[in-house]
């Protein structure tokens, strides 16, 4: 894999546990651990105080300014909601954003309004492994239903694919199997896209080996950094 340096960025209401599964397989297929490294961010890992920006771009500002330090050339990693800050991050550092890994990216502008985007949730949740449930709920308590509805009413409206027209880098997109929330062809009109074996949204939490496996596969196509 060599020297990459990857960012990860949890899914809305998540924290650094929605990418542990996937760090850990990372780590011992040989990555070491210091390249590793997940940014929280208000509305994801954290709560979302009066004045923090909560759209895309404006979350990707501050991304930026405190986890990306000036000349450092990495690769993105989203999950979820934050697959579009991470775009927008790297259209705000082209020359320091050497690659993306979109795993479940949001949102389909298919099911943007809150009745489609509710009921692609809940096909999704069924699919899901039932052992994550206490993870899950401990994660979204501390960033807040409120603070999620929030950013979520935001996020919905923003346009993953027009972000990525603006991009330089190698993109690569993952989802899982049953996952309706980023469904197949969506993803595939984004960049080219991966299917994850039996897994749904959650698969860095799921199926972290699987995600580890595709991550260090792209790894290999992008160049290698100082």
């Amino acid at each position: 894999m060599g020297p990459l340096r990857l960012l990860m960025v949890p899914g809305l209401g998540l924290g650094p546990e929605d990418w542990q599964p996937t760090i850990g397989a990372l780590v011992r297929a040989g990555v070491g651990r210091d390249r590793l490294t997940v940014a929280t961010l208000s509305g994801y890992g954290e709560p979302v105080r009066v004045d923090d920006p909560v759209d895309p771009r404006g979350a990707a500002g501050r991304l930026v300014e405190a986890w990306i330090r000036p000349g450092r050339r990495v690769g993105l990693l989203g999950h979820s909601s934050s697959c579009q800050v991470v775009a927008h991050a790297a259209s705000l550092l082209p020359e320091q954003v050497v690659g993306l890994v979109l795993v479940g990216p949001t949102t389909d502008p298919r099911a943007a309004t809150w009745p489609r985007l509710a009921r692609r949730l809940l096909a999704t949740a069924v699919r899901e492994t039932p052992r994550q449930v206490p993870s899950l709920t401990r994660q979204y308590r501390r960033t807040g239903l409120r603070n999620m509805l929030r950013v979520m009413g935001v996020t919905r409206h923003d346009s993953l694919a027009a972000t990525l027209t603006k991009l330089r880098c190698p993109v690569r997109v993952l989802r899982g199997t049953h996952d309706r929330i980023a469904p197949a062809d969506w993803c595939a009109s984004l960049a080219p896209s991966l299917t994850v074996a039996g897994g749904a949204h959650m698969v860095p939490m799921t199926h972290g080996e699987l995600v580890a496996h595709e991550i260090r596969r792209f790894a290999d196509e992008v160049p290698d950094l100082p």
